[in-house]
C-alpha cells in the first residue's frame, strides 16, 4: 500500500512538472519575421552552410597538419602520404565556396 502511493506521488509530480515545462515552452513563443526578398534568405542560408563546412574543413586541415607532423617525427612514410592527402583535402574543403565561384563564375 505505501509503496503504491509513493508510485503515485511520484506520476503525480512528473506530470505537474511535465504540465509546468509544456506552459512555459508555449508562452515563450515570440513572433519571426520573415524577410522581405526570398533571395536573401537563400543567400543567408547558402553562406550559413558554407561556414559549417568551412569550419569541418579546418578541423580536417588540423588534423592533416597533426599527422604530418606525427610522420615526420617516427619517419612513416605512409602516414606522411595520409597526412598529405587529408592536408589537401582539408583545404580543398576549407575553400570550397571559392572554388564554386571559380568554377560557376559568380
Amino acid at each position: 500500500m505505501k509503496n503504491q502511493k509513493s508510485k503515485l506521488k511520484l506520476i503525480k509530480r512528473i506530470s505537474i512538472i511535465a504540465f509546468i515545462i509544456l506552459a512555459l515552452m508555449i508562452g515563450q513563443v515570440s513572433n519571426v519575421f520573415a524577410a522581405d526578398d526570398p533571395l536573401s534568405v537563400i543567400n543567408n542560408l547558402s553562406n550559413f552552410i558554407f561556414g559549417l563546412i568551412r569550419a569541418i574543413g579546418m578541423i580536417i586541415l588540423g588534423f592533416g597538419v597533426v599527422q604530418i607532423g606525427m610522420s615526420l617525427k617516427s619517419h612513416d612514410p605512409s602516414q606522411r602520404a595520409n597526412g598529405i592527402m587529408t592536408l589537401a583535402g582539408g583545404v580543398v574543403i576549407t575553400f570550397a565556396k571559392e572554388i564554386l565561384n571559380l568554377i560557376t563564375g559568380g
